[in-house]
């Protein structure tokens, strides 16, 4: 794994049902869903830059996007309750 990828955490706010849907369509692809417009991955920023692009390209004036990247040393204080675990790190396979 990359050293510049981190644990991502993406969230939106779309006032229209068709960008919505098409921007959690992008989104589902590439993350994993946590909360109805939050969503969790691990990708490097190369990675994240193209799925903002991506997404932007579906936001609406008054629609808003926003990222947060945690460090693995910051990713030691998060903590969750309930719903989906954070992705672990690591390669895993699905089959």
């Amino acid at each position: 794994m990359s050293r510049d990828t981190m644990l991502r955490v993406i969230c939106y706010d779309v006032s229209s049902d068709v960008r919505r849907r098409k921007i959690a369509r992008i989104l589902e692809d590439r993350a994993s869903r946590v909360q109805f417009s939050v969503f969790e991955t691990r990708m490097t920023g190369a990675a994240l830059a193209r799925l903002v692009r991506d997404v932007e390209a579906h936001l609406g004036k008054d629609d808003s996007l926003r990222v947060y990247s945690i460090s693995t040393t910051s990713e030691r204080h998060c903590d969750t309750r309930g719903g989906l675990p954070i992705e672990p790190q690591g390669a895993y396979w699905l089959m």
